[in-house]
């Protein structure tokens, strides 16, 4: 799948995801073949961090 560039649309695809479909972030990223830092990176750029707690961007 392809994700969003623009980190704004990329934390609400991933927030959609991780509510709807996946427990954790390690378990999208391996399912996603994606780079979890990568994605952390980017979504802290618009001042998300991900919290495991809530599962989701915040």
């Amino acid at each position: 799948m392809n994700l969003p560039n623009d980190p704004a649309m990329l934390v609400s695809v991933l927030n959609t995801k991780l509510r709807d479909f996946y427990p954790s972030l390690d378990t999208l990223c391996d399912d996603l073949h994606t780079d979890k830092a990568e994605l952390e990176k980017k979504c802290s750029a618009v001042g998300y961090v991900y919290s495991a707690e809530r599962n989701q961007f915040i």
